[in-house]
């Protein structure tokens, strides 16, 4: 089983909120999934993120791979380090 951290997406018509799961990769975008592990608010002001790092890293220690998107979201949050 491929297993992926991914976003979700919430909210109304032109009001995207997301969260950040894990979730098997055969799933569809907005399907079943692992655990929520954080939130993205892409309309706040800077854009709000909310992650539980300690369940993020042990996700990706695990083999979870993020997406592109969600390893955008995750380098903002601070659990994965840019490299040098």
């Amino acid at each position: 089983m491929a297993v992926k951290i991914r976003l979700t997406r919430l909210g109304d018509k032109k009001a995207p909120f997301y969260r950040v799961v894990v979730a098997d990769s055969r799933s569809p975008r907005d399907g079943k999934f692992i655990e929520v592990i954080g939130t993205y608010d892409p309309l706040k002001n800077p854009a709000e993120i909310k992650v539980d790092t300690e369940k993020a890293t042990k996700w990706i220690a695990n083999g979870a791979l993020p997406t592109e998107t969600a390893k955008t979201v995750l380098r903002k949050a601070g659990v994965i380090k840019d490299k040098e």
